[in-house]
């Protein structure tokens, strides 16, 4: 038997998991939840990390009480960073992925031509790149970065409050658009042309690396033991992609599914050329040595966010109300382009979904049930878009479509991309996430050979859900094309 601790922290909610092996298994406990809420001051919204932190604790007294661990490893959404001076503190509070600080981040390329960082970084242009907020602080806040000793992205900074060691995870580390995708290590020419010292950055590490053990204040106040602390696949993504249970990943694209959608392929090695950068694909780490070669496209954010806002107005609903709203709610026939820049920020989503359909001449939705219309078409039919974009890079045909994450608890959101995709859906297992970041913790202590073994184990412990298409979604799509290309 062996006992681990996943810690997950998403955009909207962090979960510490206790993962037991066990007979051939593997069984999830959750032992702590908890809302993961930013902060505005001033106009800048903020992450609060030390109440994350608490949280942790928390559930490391949770997981010590219940019998105890043998590791920890920690996964977050990515992006977002901080600064640590030369005493070991944060400059200053990380600043959120959504705040407006980089809504200007297109002048960025008025210096470090966007082919140019393509080619070397491989990672698609978005508002929400962590090198748009890196160039903020060069132009806003240069006197932060002058105070700064060390570059730390979210779940090296977790790492290093419960250890004490800053090193820079490899898979996060390859979504800041500022890593050599080839050579996976921080690329000294984008750093330089950006203006930012490069000294600052840490060692690249890989997943199932030690990052050490849990410091003697953390020890104290949790009653754990000397448990290791391993540098996972911290990227979120990368931990839910590691969990996908099949072995074969020619066969298959996948979904990520959650407050974005990730949508992709595993490769062997970055594909970084003009088709690529045009499609604005991105090429990011993940484990065995791979690459994750995917899309990010909007998720349930468009739909927790019209949540929050109906909440507002004295109007509550559950998740699976919204599903049965959308059943129950005759075809619609206006679209989304979920990217856009209207969607960005946290706010009125119901107002903004009826202001893009306004500007693209389209009937504006007024019930519930419309808008829910509104986003999961749209959200299925920009699935499709995105899938025949990878085929058409990659050169593969894929024979089914594999949706992990939260999203494949939505029979809505399965059929609808089964039936826009004309592909099978297979669908979990839901805390891919978890599981993920515990696979990469039994590898590293040799419990598991292999990726492929411990795909094997997730297959046979977690049940699927298989999803076949329903019905032709071509003219559909067709129109949802046009409303793309007024974008």
């Amino acid at each position: 038997m062996s006992r681990i601790i996943a810690v997950d922290l998403g955009a909207s909610t962090g979960r510490v998991t206790l993962a037991t092996l066990d007979n051939g298994g593997i069984k999830l406990d959750e032992i702590h939840r908890f809302p993961n809420d930013p902060v505005s001051v001033y106009n800048t919204l903020y992450w609060d990390v030390l109440r994350i932190l608490h949280h942790i604790k928390v559930g490391i007294t949770k997981a010590k009480q219940a019998g105890g661990f043998d590791s920890i490893g920690i996964d977050t959404w990515g992006t977002d960073f901080a600064l640590i001076d030369a005493h070991g503190r944060m400059v200053d509070t990380p600043v959120h992925y959504r705040d407006a600080c980089a809504d200007g981040w297109q002048s960025l390329f008025d210096r470090i031509p966007s082919e140019y960082l393509y080619g070397i970084t491989g990672i698609q242009n978005m508002q929400v790149n962590t090198i748009h907020k890196v160039d903020y602080f060069v132009q806003e806040r240069p006197w932060d970065l002058e105070r700064a000793r060390a570059y730390l992205m979210m779940p090296d900074l977790f790492n290093y409050f419960l250890t004490g060691e800053m090193k820079n995870e490899y898979t996060v580390a390859s979504s800041s658009q500022m890593l050599d995708a080839r050579a996976r290590v921080w690329s000294k020419e984008v750093l330089e042309k950006l203006g930012v010292n490069p000294a600052i950055f840490k060692e690249i590490v890989m997943p199932g690396t030690l990052c050490g053990t849990l410091l003697e204040s953390i020890k104290e106040e949790t009653g754990a033991n000397a448990a290791k602390v391993y540098n996972v696949a911290s990227h979120d993504t990368a931990s839910a992609v590691t969990a996908i249970p099949r072995q074969d990943f020619n066969d298959y694209i996948y979904i990520s599914s959650g407050t974005w959608s990730l949508i992709g392929a595993e490769i062997s090695e970055p594909l970084i050329n003009n088709t690529a950068r045009l499609y604005n694909f991105t090429n990011e780490g993940g484990t065995d040595g791979r690459i994750r070669f995917l899309k990010n496209v909007m998720g349930s954010f468009l739909i927790q966010e019209s949540k929050k806002q109906w909440e507002k107005e004295g109007r509550i609903f559950t998740y699976e109300e919204l599903d049965r709203l959308y059943d129950s709610t005759p075809e619609f026939g206006s679209y989304i382009d979920v990217d856009d820049s209207l969607f960005v920020h946290v706010g009125n989503m119901p107002k903004r979904i009826a202001e893009f359909c306004k500007k693209t001449g389209q009937r504006i939705p007024e019930t519930e049930g419309e808008f829910m219309r509104v986003i999961y078409d749209s959200l299925a039919l920009k699935y499709r878009f995105v899938i025949e974009k990878t085929t058409e890079c990659t050169g593969r045909e894929y024979n089914s479509v594999q949706i992990i994450g939260g999203g494949s608890k939505s029979r809505t959101l399965c059929q609808l991309t089964a039936s826009a995709t004309g592909l099978p859906v297979f669908a979990g297992p839901a805390e891919a996430t978890t599981i993920g970041n515990a696979v990469i913790q039994w590898i590293a202590s040799g419990d598991f050979k292999s990726i492929n073994e411990a795909r094997k184990i997730v297959q046979d412990t977690f049940p699927q859900t298989e999803y076949f298409p329903a019905g032709n979604m071509d003219k559909e799509y067709n129109k949802y094309l046009s409303i793309l290309s007024m974008g």
